[in-house]
């Protein structure tokens, strides 16, 4: 049947009935409490023999320590309980949604609660028929599954049922029995009472929260539906238990009423322990937690109070016992005593602790339970005061104890926090100072190690008390005032941090302080066998049976092993039969029943003038648990594991604390270690609370590391800030340092203007202390967590080290990311440069703190931000290589360059400036800078720097790509012209101009071809400024290296075809700015690439280019003398078609080696005549560009009309500029072609144009010159002029005079004529080659200028009337 057989269990009441709570204690990993492992190791027969042979037996503790055990296992399947069931409040039958759906209860809430409230009425009698009909028809139905889900909620009802019966006749044994339950003699046995007594009164104050009438009643209708009618067994006597601890308090106040005045003795007893703990200043000025003796200061090891500071260790107990001891006990109060006991206790705390976080509102529970009986008793002595003196003294007590409750809630809400706060206070100071003294001084340690223990026990207090009563609020109170816990108290991480390194001191001397405790026992041994043949002694006449104990308590002791040098760690040493037969020992003499206790031993042994045989015994005892149960002493005091259940406001103070004004960052390991310590709340009679409370562990342990470094983090970005160390770098520019020089040197301080060194002044010296208190910050954080050990949960480890080391890591990462950017544009890279230098040098201050390489992590970033693939050229592999999503940051900065300066997207007016060797732009693109603020040497050599060898590759390789594309087109439209181009090759070699002009109107696209051949030439020009950027870092960095590669390329073999190792060197030599034909090397290498210029068609590649002379692009042309270039970067197609060119023959020559070594078989087998070079292919491409001048300049010069004749300047220019940057034609190929009197001429106007510009502040067209040549004035820079001729103008000797003086007068007339005379001047008529004119193509040839000087200078200088060659 599912239902339980309560009398089967009841059968067996001896220790198995709890086999089930013991079983689960002894397997449970958790350390046991101080005493609990003794006694549960002696043995259910324990010491049973009568001191007078009467065969009485005496007390057993066993059965007090297994209760106790009992009760922990009852409690934790309460909390339990509770947790499922959504935390219900049965008393005010309030329960929540998730109450009924946990699958405890069956979901009909009206029947359920009616038979709570009607409790203990017998549900037969209720009539739930018509509370619910389909309800309790529901139940009926499905009575058996209910049954099983109460089943077990049930057993545990039985079990309080059991346990109370149990501890109660244990307690009237003890009770009755025990002669003495003071601290001083019999502390032992005393607090295995109280702990037994306080378990009990917890169990049932806990068991008011769970719904015991419900589980009950419920349980019992459904019996009555299964066995037709008959209640379950034990009903009626559960009823009688619920209903009597009904409130718990009333049932306690009945059954412990035997014993409250042993009670009452005990609280009286621990009275001055209580007063002392809470005198602060006492325990400070009389050193109760120091090391030094109060009035000695030279004696270090303090004997001043060794018995108080070993007492103060157990003091939270006797604070729990008080709290607990009056509330069940209430005419215990009435003591005279008692009143002071009690308000030190109930002025300092609000709740009253129950089992892990929960409790009960203590003052409440006062207010309820504890004040009506005073008042009772009050009422009795007022009546019975006019008889008796006693009665009226009691009357007396009975007002001062009914005050004391009136008032003590509203002092302990105005007062509490403040006397916490207080003691926290004096333990951050004691125990701090305690971790210095033993940290400086070890030796001391073990002899202070019971004051070690009372500090880590008071410390312990204190937090635990703090985070008990966060966000706890008091609704009873006649004011409604609640106390308030100050989330950011400091004190608590000192706390915290000081009882982690006094635990981690006793850790590592462990070793000491286990041989002093053994030589402190080999000389007790001495002194109890002393003791034991005193005369006192002999004339007590012992029986053999505690003779027999004494002997084995000696025999212990004097074979305990002896500590010699370095053996200590080594000795393993059970002291588990000494303690056990001392408390053998202590067990019969402190039995009423025996004929000789504890008071005769004392008697007979004080006389001595030494301590007594009793409490050498006790002494013995503590310090063999120093031996072989130091780590459990250690865990009971220092353990913090009760605080994982306020883990989420343990997480919110440390996040207020940590980095707080008065936070330490060092103190983080403490709270780190607490987690350590979390998993031992787990109890194993709950199977699923290890591994919950283990997530819950392993989650708060993750987010105190999260904010420790997000702290960490902040820290080193406060540093690298503009107000941290960047406001160190503030510099000021000459013209700043001059102003504010000369006015040092003034008597009148001019306003707005600080003096020299006002930031070094105390006054204005706040950010240079918020640097230090950062750096300090940060560089202690830094030791801290290096230094840290692994913090270990359950499975899990955490190794704060490579926590900092990925933190600072990842943070790199991410602020050189931010650096790459600003709000809507690039950052220029000499900033970035910076901005990261800075950041490396606050990484390599933490980097002295740490015992890692974090330089090879920022190394690592870098790369991996640079990486995107293999050196082109210089690494090699067959498989590809995964870059795993790194190069990030050179993408972006790559994609940057691509758009905004080589494809110009944002149409920003990027140019080319050949003056000073950068692109410009005349407004700043994305709202940011200039194009030149990016492009200038400067900036490109911080580029190199960032990205280094691969991200300049990367840049390379997007480079060729896009080049790539535009030569595509440039492919497609050879191929598609070629009719075109060829008739356009005929025509030139016959010398029809008519033919010629048909054939260039039937070249397609050619606007968008020329533009495609311009962004070829911008992609062309920036990877030459980029190469030689290389260059110059290269020569600075590896100086060596350079010139290897510089010496290397002078060398490599011109044959042809080039071995592949070849073609690699002589790329890579390319790559760093060696040699003077990069830009047809990299063509070269792209074509090769892309697989294209494979046909003839690119041996039409001139006639093409010649036809871009005929495109409308050269209409909006303008020359700006300033920049060296045009406006619509037309300079740049002149280095387009120069490498264009010569790349291409490079491409036919290696496809024409291919064909032949395929024609005759292999490539080995050619003779050396057939051996191509590079010699001729340079030839080839020397020819190509002549051809390419000659067709271009003839078509200038015939196409010379009214219409087109402001296009001839810039055309002129171009071709001019041509024969200047090709590295494939003498600078005085243009001169077979075009006279260069006539370049002269036109750089003279246009330079001396600049010139009246510069001198006039402001351009205009009056004043320029060009006007008789071009429609408009070369555009000028207002920010930026140059009067300085381009070095490539040529002014042979004989020529310089005579033409320069012409054009200066030639310039007064042009300025005394005015408007109109320029208007005329633009009129005069155009250059005119008749048909009969014949040019010779001769390279070096001078013949065309020497023929026709005159007219030459008369175009010089001439006002009007057309130029005619005849």
């Amino acid at each position: 049947m599912a239902h339980v057989s309560f009398k089967a269990k009841e059968a067996d009441s001896s220790a198995p009935r709890w086999a089930e709570y013991l079983a689960a204690d002894a397997s449970s990993s958790s350390p046991s409490p101080a005493t609990s492992v003794t006694w549960r190791t002696m043995g259910i027969d324990g010491a049973q023999a009568s001191a007078g042979g009467g065969g009485q037996k005496h007390l057993q503790m066993e059965p007090v320590v297994q209760l106790t055990k009992v009760a922990e296992g009852l409690l934790a399947k309460m909390y339990r309980l509770n947790s499922v069931l959504d935390y219900p409040d049965p008393n005010a039958h309030s329960f929540s949604e998730a109450f009924w759906k946990a699958g405890v209860m069956p979901n009909f809430p009206k029947v359920c609660i009616t038979l709570s409230k009607k409790f203990p009425e017998h549900p037969n009698k209720l009539q739930l028929e018509k509370v619910d009909k389909f309800a309790l028809d529901a139940l009926n139905e499905n009575a058996e599954g209910y049954m099983q889900n109460l089943e077990q909620w049930i057993m545990l009802l039985l079990d309080l049922l059991e346990f109370r019966e149990q501890v109660l006749r244990l307690i009237l044994d003890l009770s009755s029995t025990v002669i003495t339950l003071l601290p001083h003699q019999n502390s032992l046995i005393l607090h295995a009472f109280m702990d037994l007594i306080c378990s009990f009164v917890r169990v049932n104050l806990f068991s008011d929260k769970i719904p015991r009438k419900m589980i009950l009643q419920v349980y019992n209708i459904l019996h009555i539906m299964l066995k037709g009618g008959r209640d379950c067994e034990l009903y009626n006597r559960l009823v009688q238990f619920v209903d009597s601890y009904d409130p718990p308090v009333k049932g306690l106040h009945e059954d412990l009423n035997f014993v409250s005045p042993r009670i009452g003795e005990v609280l009286e007893a621990v009275g001055p322990i209580i007063f002392l703990s809470t005198d602060t200043k006492k325990l400070r000025n009389e050193g109760f937690l120091s090391p030094f003796h109060p009035r000695y200061p030279d004696i270090l090891t303090n004997s001043a109070h060794p018995m108080r500071a070993q007492d103060l260790a157990n003091v939270t107990s006797y604070r729990e016992w008080v709290l607990l001891g009056y509330l069940v006990c209430p005419d215990e109060l009435l003591r005279v005593t008692s009143i002071d006991v009690a308000m030190v206790v109930l002025k300092e705390n609000l709740v009253l602790p129950l089992f892990r976080d929960e409790y009960i509102l203590l003052h409440e529970n006062y207010q309820h339970y504890v004040l009506p009986k005073v008042l009772e008793s009050k009422r009795m002595a007022k009546s019975g005061r006019a008889k008796q003196k006693e009665a009226d003294m009691e009357y007396n007590i009975a007002k001062q104890v009914e005050k004391m409750l009136t008032e003590v809630h509203e002092q302990a809400l105005v007062a509490c926090d403040s006397i916490h706060h207080e003691r926290r206070i004096l333990l951050k100071q004691e125990v701090g100072r305690m971790v210095l003294f033993f940290t400086d001084q070890p030796s001391l340690l073990a002899p202070n190690i019971q004051m070690v223990f009372s500090a880590l026990a008071l410390a312990q207090c204190e937090v635990v008390w703090y985070f008990q009563h966060v966000g706890i609020a008091s609704s009873k109170s006649t004011r409604g005032r609640t106390i308030d816990i100050d989330a950011t108290d400091p004190t608590i991480g000192f706390i915290l941090d000081g009882m982690g390194k006094l635990c981690c001191l006793v850790r590592k001397y462990i070793a000491a302080i286990k041989g002093y405790a053994l030589s402190y026992l080999s000389s007790c041994a001495g002194r109890i066998r002393f003791l034991l043949g005193t005369p006192g002694m002999v004339a007590l006449d012992l029986d053999a049976t505690l003779k027999g104990l004494f002997q084995q308590v000696l025999h212990c002791l004097e074979n305990i092993p002896k500590p010699q040098g370095e053996n200590v760690p080594a000795i393993t040493c059970d002291l588990t039969d000494l303690r056990k037969h001392w408390l053998s020992i202590l067990m019969i003499v402190t039995s009423s029943r025996s004929s000789i206790n504890i008071r005769h031993l004392e008697k007979a042994t004080m006389s001595t003038g030494k301590e007594g045989l009793v409490s050498e015994g006790n002494a013995a005892y503590s310090w063999s648990r120093c031996v072989d149960e130091l780590e459990s002493q250690l865990s009971k005091h220092g353990s913090l594991k009760k605080l994982y259940f306020y883990h989420q406001h343990l997480t919110t103070v440390f996040r207020n604390t940590m980095f707080g004004p008065e936070g330490r960052p060092q103190h983080c390991c403490a709270w780190l270690g607490a987690a350590c310590s979390f998993p031992e709340c787990a109890s194993s009679i709950i199977p699923e609370e290890v591994n919950k409370i283990g997530r819950d562990s392993i989650s708060y342990v993750e987010s105190l590391i999260e904010s420790i470094m997000g702290g960490l983090e902040g820290l080193i970005n406060i540093l690298d800030s503009e107000g941290g160390f960047g406001s160190l770098e503030m510099q000021l520019s000459p013209e700043q340092a001059a102003v504010r020089l000369n006015n040092a040197t003034r008597a009148k301080a001019v306003p707005g203007l600080l003096a020299p060194g006002n930031e070094s002044y105390p006054d204005n010296s706040s950010s240079v202390k918020m640097l230090e208190a950062a750096m300090q910050r940060l560089t202690s954080l830094c030791s801290v967590l290096n230094d840290m050990e692994p913090i270990c949960v359950l499975n899990h480890v955490f190794v704060l080290r490579e926590y900092m080391r990925d933190c600072i890591i990842g943070n790199f990462r991410r602020r050189f990311h931010s650096m790459i950017r600003t709000d809507n544009c690039l950052q220029r890279p000499s900033i970035i440069e910076s901005l990261l230098r800075r950041h490396l040098s606050i990484i390599h201050l933490a980097e002295q703190h740490i015992s890692m390489d974090l330089t090879e992590g920022i190394r690592e970033v870098l790369l991996a931000e640079s990486f995107t693939g293999l050196f082109s050229n210089l690494q090699v592999s067959e498989r590809p290589v995964e870059t795993q999503g790194g190069g990030s940051a050179i993408e972006i900065i790559c994609n940057w360059y691509i758009e905004n300066i080589v494809r110009d997207a944002s149409r920003s007016g990027v140019v080319y400036d050949g003056t000073h060797n950068c692109f410009r732009s005349s407004q700043p693109i994305g709202g940011g800078y200039l194009a030149e603020s990016f492009t200038d040497k400067r900036e490109l050599k911080a580029l190199v720097r960032l990205f280094g060898g691969y991200g300049i590759d990367r840049m390379d390789k997007m480079l060729r790509e896009h080049t790539s594309a535009l030569l595509n087109c440039i492919d497609s439209a050879l191929r598609s012209n070629r009719d075109a181009l060829e008739g356009l090759a005929g025509s030139v070699n016959s010398g029809d101009r008519i033919e010629r002009d048909a054939n260039l109107k039937q070249i397609i696209d050619i606007e968008t071809l020329a533009d495609f051949c311009i962004q070829a030439g911008q992609a062309i020009t920036f990877r030459q400024l980029l190469v030689e950027a290389v260059g110059v870092v290269l020569e600075e960095k590896v100086p060596l290296i350079f010139s290897l590669l510089k010496g290397l390329a002078t060398q490599l073999p011109d044959e042809a075809p080039e071995k592949n190792e070849i073609v690699r060197l002589r790329r890579v030599a390319s790559s760093v700015g060696v040699g003077d034909k990069h830009d047809a090397e990299w063509v070269h290498y792209i074509l090769a690439e892309s697989g294209s210029a494979n046909d003839n068609s690119w041996i039409l590649l001139p006639y093409l280019c010649s036809a871009f002379m005929v495109s409308n692009m050269w209409s909006s042309a303008v020359y700006d003398v300033n920049t060296g270039g045009f406006s619509n970067n037309l300079h740049c197609l002149a280095r387009s078609i120069s490498a264009v060119v010569g790349g291409s023959e490079y491409t036919r020559m290696e496809r024409e080696q291919r064909i032949n070594s395929l024609s005759n078989g292999h490539a080995d087998e050619l003779q050396d005549s057939e051996l191509l070079s590079r010699a001729s292919a340079e030839a080839n491409i020397k020819s190509a560009m002549q051809l390419y001048v000659k067709l271009s300049a003839g078509i200038v010069l015939d196409s010379w009309n009214d219409t087109s004749r402001p296009h001839i300047v810039p055309k002129l220019i171009f071709l001019d500029q041509l024969c200047e940057l090709s590295p494939y034609l003498p600078r005085s190929t243009l001169e077979a072609h075009i006279p260069y009197t006539i370049l002269r001429s036109i750089y003279h106007q246009l330079y001396g144009a600049s010139r009246m510009a510069s001198e006039t502040m402001g351009p205009s067209p009056r004043q320029s010159p060009l006007i008789s040549l071009a429609h408009a004035s070369p555009s000028a820079r207002p920010n930026r002029l140059d009067t300085t001729p381009r070095s490539h103008s040529f002014e042979p000797a004989g020529y310089h005079s005579s033409s320069g003086s012409q054009h200066d007068d030639g310039y007064e007339v042009d300025r005394r004529t005015g408007e109109r005379q320029l208007r005329s001047m633009r009129r005069s008529g155009p250059l005119d080659y008749g048909g009969s004119r014949k040019v010779k193509f001769v390279e070096g040839s001078s013949s065309g200028s020497h023929g026709s000087g005159g007219s030459l200078q008369r175009f010089a200088v001439s006002r009007s009337g057309p130029l005619s060659y005849k």
